[in-house]
């Protein structure tokens, strides 16, 4: 936030919250009350101050969406080109699915690279380019949380009815189903954009700080509109994180009872339904943090909660966000480690040398 072409439409942005929050009003009474020299402009450069947060903090907060991507981009490209490369692999459901998945994070985590590093870079950016940012956004962590819970649905099938699994749920299915995936996403963060841009139609501001936590914290945070289309999309993501967690609850109580936790299958369903369980826990945390926020922001606040709404929004968003999607390849990859995916990441980097057979001869 330091960058000198960030700062005038920053500064245009506080303003408009600081019009609109009532501390204009507020600051005015207490200038026209007080027999101090302060001025009311005195007490917004005051309220400026003390909103930006240490350049320390936000640097480092910096660095997390990058190190994310790099986390991501280094191990889902190889995945994906074995996924639909292989024609043994293409006719399996569960790593159709996968492929979507990763392929629906590694895109979020690209679109939000960019939008961080154009904040970094002091680009303002106009309304309709920062609602496509937000919309794309939207429509890939849309695409892979929908794509979670089609995973919930294909793993109920496969446990429920291994007889008409293949009857119930085709690979020709599995198509249908990514692309409705695909359709769902693109409805799912219409009504958050559509309010974004309704409420920017009459903003002052040519150009826009394209940034999601000052977005929260600046936006949101005083637009009873848009704070209630993020609540309701919020509840949303939380009813679908909630469906597919009962969806694995029902799974670990059905599958107690059939004995595949007993012997030598125990650790393997253990360590599946671990990686679901954590995986989950980490997509659900973020959607609970932004909830509380959001309701925090229904009392009017004062300059120094207002720096720690943006500090949370700036975790929230930059760490909270950025985390399930860097560990998903990792923790799906141990949930396939007996299979090609693994050993194909292990030859893409050459970290595992094909083993030379010695020929026997006779002595």
């Amino acid at each position: 936030m330091g960058a000198e072409g960030l700062v005038p439409s920053l500064l245009c942005t506080f303003g408009s919250w600081y019009n609109s929050s009532g501390q204009a009003q507020r600051h005015h009474q207490m200038a026209s009350r007080s027999n101090s020299s302060q001025s009311v402009m005195e007490l917004f450069a005051r309220e400026w101050r003390v909103f930006l947060p240490p350049r320390q903090q936000t640097g480092a907060l910096q660095v997390c969406p990058v190190l994310g991507f790099l986390a991501v981009v280094l191990v889902v490209p190889p995945i994906l080109t074995k996924v639909f490369s292989s024609p043994l692999l293409r006719q399996e459901t569960r790593y159709l699915l996968l492929g979507n998945t990763l392929l629906s994070d590694l895109l979020f985590m690209f679109i939000y690279l960019l939008s961080t590093c154009f904040n970094a870079a002091g680009v303002a950016t106009s309304e309709w380019s920062c609602a496509t940012l937000l919309f794309l956004l939207g429509i890939f962590y849309s695409a892979g949380l929908l794509s979670a819970m089609a995973m919930v649905l294909d793993t109920s099938l496969a446990v429920l009815a291994p007889l008409r699994y293949l009857a119930l749920w085709p690979v020709s299915r599995t198509r249908w189903a990514i692309a409705a995936v695909w359709a769902a996403s693109v409805v799912f963060p219409a009504g958050t954009v559509a309010g974004f841009l309704w409420h920017h139609s009459a903003d002052p501001c040519a150009s826009q700080v394209c940034s999601l936590p000052v977005l929260l914290a600046l936006t949101v945070g005083y637009s009873v509109p848009m704070r209630a289309s993020m609540l309701l999309t919020v509840a949303g993501v939380l009813l679908v994180l909630l469906l597919v967690l009962f969806g694995y609850v029902f799974l670990c109580c059905r599958t107690r009872r059939s004995g595949v936790w007993r012997g030598e299958r125990a650790s393997r369903a253990r360590g599946t339904f671990f990686i679901h369980y954590f995986h989950l826990l980490l997509s659900i945390c973020p959607m609970l943090v932004l909830a509380v926020e959001l309701l925090l922001y229904a009392r009017p606040s004062r300059s120094v909660e207002l720096r720690a709404h943006l500090l949370a929004s700036l975790v929230l968003c930059n760490v909270l966000l950025v985390l399930p999607k860097a560990l998903a390849p990792y923790l799906y990859g141990l949930r396939y480690r007996d299979l090609d995916l693994c050993r194909t990441l292990l030859t893409f980097y050459r970290l595992k040398r094909p083993a030379t057979v010695t020929p026997l001869t006779k002595s």
